[in-house]
């Protein structure tokens, strides 16, 4: 929490704890932080490392190349650099500067930026719980087949095993094997029946027991983030200097082991080759659209947090841009690692390599390249390594979630939480393992691919549609940029002020009607989803998202005072507070604690007390 102090206390803290809020230079209220006490990066490295490794994932490997071959290969690109430019960086860089000039959490801003709003902070809490759910479940798969990966010959390179059906096809090193719609690889059968065991669950309905060897590798999973988070940046900041380097180690001994396969150059064609046409669909448009915003990752309140331990004066514009540039250069990078390998498959099968290429999400990563690897030279190392990418681009993505529930937790409730950080952090981490037992399931990978479409799909995105708009319009695009220009000395250009109060919402606002009115049948290898639980789907993400107008409700019913005034309150507490200098013609003030704004204390002599008053004290 926050506290405010007066002039003659805010003269003793350092120069750049001091904001004045120049959209009221008349009237000026000094608003401080407490930046004494609040944890800072030990190295600049430390904050961008984190950055990067939040927004580099899994999703940049499996997801980018996908849906770039999808849509027009080469072609794609243009699309997805107009959606960068003008919809996912300018988000990128509302919300760095948002947390660094603040210096809180997701919950505890909306004080000082518009309190009515205050529920998107809790919305974004109970995303980043859903999706620690299921993410760290696809963590615990990549350790499983790490651990797997430490053999002489790799568990899913033959069809010798007993968990092998008699449709179980090798068409490696023989010669006239016919590949058939009922064939599966070597590669699928570990993943669907041995590693997942997917056969034993008949769906939804039933899926079956907890699978023990998974819960092991779940617990190790959790118990290196919470060593890694248990003691704040100091810690986490360290961390990443493994987890947020190593994989761009790995991916360039991939790409120089993939670009040297034979065949590697029909899929590198196939990946880049441009169909214009394309760009005429609006599904192009909005797939590029979808991509750059759950790449690069506002809204999650991961930024808020990371950004808010910064240093009052960092360059958080040139953060931006260099870690926004560099997302998008590694999903770039991803499609020719991924690609030269599709390609080396298509040349062993003797097909296209478009039939090679079905497989997206985690299936790319734990059927298809795990395949190609099973077969080079060499196929241990190539597995070892590749699956220990895997598990550091995922937990990288796990420390920066789960931080930003820590930050706007301890934020909000300082008083509670402030010297019990190491027994918060293991209660979260308690709840989010208890909250993905069910992904641990023999039919968990059903309950990963439901929690994965609609626990944060279209409710983070109208929740940042939501954040974008109150920034702008309710705070005041000329008040932010003020205090971006208090931070960096200098005021962002018209291109942002433009992008930030039209062009990002409208981007956003893209995107939900167009994920709203285009939904195929949910389906996970051949089992489609029934009815009611794409009904449970949207529950999960309406429980999120009914945080936000809930919060509006409660309010305005709790604040008093007329109408008017409730919603001056709750929309621009700091015109509130003018309008209460104005009317007590005093500008005396105390600290409130819960507000996190000046609140007026109006001296007995006066002889009377003001409306506003009363009414402030209980924001």
């Amino acid at each position: 929490m926050s506290e405010q102090n007066s002039p003659v206390q805010a003269a003793s803290l350092p120069r750049q704890d001091i904001r004045t809020n120049s959209s009221h230079a008349a009237n000026p209220v000094l608003l401080t932080t407490q930046t004494d006490s609040r944890d800072k990066w030990s190295k600049k490295m430390d904050f961008l490392l984190s950055v990067i490794g939040f927004a580099v994932d899994l999703g940049n490997v499996w997801r980018f190349p996908y849906i770039c071959y999808q849509n027009g290969g080469g072609a794609f690109l243009i699309p997805y650099t107009l959606m960068a430019i003008f919809g996912g960086v300018p988000l990128f860089y509302m919300e760095l500067a948002l947390g660094q000039f603040h210096r809180t959490g997701a919950i505890s801003i909306w004080k000082r930026i518009c309190p009515i709003f205050k529920g998107i902070g809790f919305a974004i809490c109970i995303i980043a719980l859903y999706v620690s759910f299921y993410y760290n479940t696809i963590i615990a798969w990549a350790l499983y087949y790490f651990y797997s990966s430490f053999t002489g010959t790799l568990p899913w390179t033959s069809c010798d095993n007993p968990w092998n059906t008699p449709n179980c096809t090798n068409y490696f090193g023989k010669s006239n094997v016919t590949w058939t719609t009922f064939s599966k690889s070597p590669a699928e059968e570990f993943y669907t029946r041995k590693v997942l065991e997917i056969q034993k669950s008949s769906g939804l309905y039933d899926v079956g027991g907890i699978r023990w060897q998974l819960l092991l590798c779940l617990f190790l999973i959790f118990t290196i983030v919470y060593f890694s988070l248990w003691k704040g940046v100091k810690t986490s900041g360290k961390v990443v200097w493994v987890t947020a380097t190593l994989p761009y180690i790995v991916l360039l001994i991939l790409l120089v082991r993939g670009a040297t396969l034979p065949g590697a150059w029909r899929g590198i064609v196939f990946y880049l080759r441009p169909d214009w046409e394309k760009l005429m669909s609006t599904a192009v448009w909005v797939d590029a659209a979808a991509q750059i915003f759950f790449s690069l990752g506002p809204g999650f309140g991961v930024l808020l947090a990371l950004a808010s331990y910064n240093h009052f004066n960092n360059n958080c514009y040139r953060d931006a841009i260099v870690t926004s540039a560099v997302n998008c250069l590694t999903s770039f990078l991803s499609g020719f690692v991924i690609f030269t390998v599709l390609g080396y498959m298509a040349e062993m099968r003797d097909v296209e390599v478009e039939d090679v290429a079905k497989d997206k999400g985690p299936s790319l990563l734990f059927i298809t390249y795990p395949e190609a690897i099973a077969n080079m030279v060499g196929s241990t190392f190539f597995a070892i390594i590749f699956f220990l990418m895997m598990i550091t681009l995922g937990l990288d993505s796990t420390f920066g979630g789960l931080e930003a529930v820590i930050t706007a937790v301890m934020d909000e409730y300082p008083h509670i939480l402030a010297k019990r950080r190491e027994l918060f952090v293991l209660g979260l981490i308690t709840i989010c393992f208890l909250g993905s037992l069910t992904t641990l399931t023999h039919g968990g990978a059903y309950v990963v691919k439901l929690l994965e479409e609609f626990g944060a799909s279209c409710s983070i995105l109208a929740v940042v549609l939501l954040e974008a708009i109150a920034v702008s319009w309710f705070y005041g695009i000329q008040r932010f940029c003020n205090d971006v220009k208090a931070m960096l000395g200098f005021t962002p250009g018209i291109f942002w002020k433009v992008c930030w109060v039209a062009i990002s919402p409208a981007f956003l606002a893209f995107i939900i009607v167009s994920s709203l009115l285009d939904q195929p049948p949910l389906m996970l290898f051949d089992y489609r989803y029934p009815e009611w639980s794409i009904s449970v789907g949207y529950l999960i993400g309406a429980s999120s998202f009914i945080c936000i107008p809930f919060y509006m409700v409660y309010k305005l019913v709790w604040t008093p005072g007329s109408l008017k005034q409730r919603l001056a309150v709750c929309i621009r507490p700091e015109k509130a507070i003018r309008d209460q200098q104005a009317d007590s013609h005093i500008g005396a003030f105390h600290k409130v604690e819960r507000l996190g704004l000046p609140c007026l204390d109006v001296p007995v002599a006066m002889g009377r007390t003001t409306g506003w008053n009363s009414i402030l004290c209980h924001i």
